[in-house]
């Protein structure tokens, strides 16, 4: 079961439309424990595996590809050690927020500037988080699967999960306060609302690093779906799939979650927190007590 417990505010700083529970908010981050999911599905369905590098996923390439990156896995993009940058390169994040198009060839476009450079260090020997390489992870799934990844998660999480407010990008239609808008500070001590729009999120080409948006409900149904697929209680991956992204591999962050020890949690606890610097997000789940917690903003 799930519960709601509190919620206030405005959809807009210096509004007077009311949040609501069933509002939509931009998770951010927390997407990526979704792409990693969707990936684990992908591997039982012998798409794709965890051990698949860059090198077979983008054999059209070919040089191109630098020649560090040709052996990083897939695994290693999902726990952030596969020595992609934690900043984009400057002149690729310019072209990645002036790019027009289907999302998916903007992906691609942006992931062949990331892997014709040197990756930031030598891949498997450190933690660096990073978007970039969520997005390398995110086309080498598209590669595997014949589909765009928003079409994957819609097919694939969504739908199975009733998650039928999940979506892309800024919640709020255009010109219109019908769900939470971002904010950013214009000066130390000043809010300022992101009208929806283009410009009200992260570029489409790191979507399966932080693109979704859906309602507090949904969000508490994918982390109950987690939760109870650890014990087995779900048909949509088996319980060594969720044992698989709920594990690290040596430091604290395993595939799309941060695995702690907390006192309150009665041992292990997962975590991700997400922002598209406009929302934030920030989820908590304690295995071993059967609760979790979210906060939006």
């Amino acid at each position: 079961a799930t519960a709601i417990d509190s919620w206030w505010g405005t959809l807009k700083h210096g509004g007077t439309e009311a949040v609501t529970v069933n509002d939509k908010f931009h998770i951010g981050s927390v997407t990526k424990s979704m792409t990693a999911t969707v990936a684990a599905m992908l591997v039982e369905q012998a798409k794709i595996s965890w051990t698949t590098t860059i090198g077979e996923s983008f054999t059209e390439l070919g040089d191109r590809v630098h020649a560090e990156y040709r052996s990083v896995t897939l695994e290693q993009l999902l726990s952030h050690r596969g020595g992609a940058p934690g900043s984009a390169p400057k002149l690729l994040w310019i072209e990645a927020w002036n790019a027009s198009g289907p999302p998916a060839k903007q992906r691609r476009d942006f992931v062949k500037g990331i892997l014709a450079r040197k990756p930031q260090v030598k891949p498997d020997t450190k933690h660096i988080y990073s978007n970039q390489g969520y997005a390398i992870a995110g086309v080498m799934l598209e590669k595997a699967a014949g589909k765009p990844w928003e079409e994957l998660m819609q097919e694939m999480l969504f739908k199975p999960l009733g998650m039928h407010s999940a979506g892309f990008g800024a919640p709020a239609a255009p010109d219109q306060v019908d769900q939470p808008w971002g904010h950013t500070k214009a000066r130390f001590d000043e809010i300022q609302p992101v009208p929806p729009g283009p410009r009200a999120d992260n570029p489409p080409a790191i979507g399966p690093a932080g693109a979704v948006h859906c309602s507090l409900p949904d969000l508490a149904q994918y982390v109950v779906f987690h939760r109870a697929g650890e014990k087995g209680d779900t048909d949509l991956l088996t319980s060594d799939s969720f044992k698989k992204l709920h594990t690290s591999a040596g430091d604290d962050y395993a595939l799309g979650w941060v695995v702690l020890e907390r006192k309150w949690a009665g041992g292990r606890a997962l975590m991700h927190n997400g922002s598209n610097t406009m929302f934030y997000v920030v989820v908590w789940m304690a295995p071993d007590r059967n609760c979790a917690v979210i906060v939006a903003a």
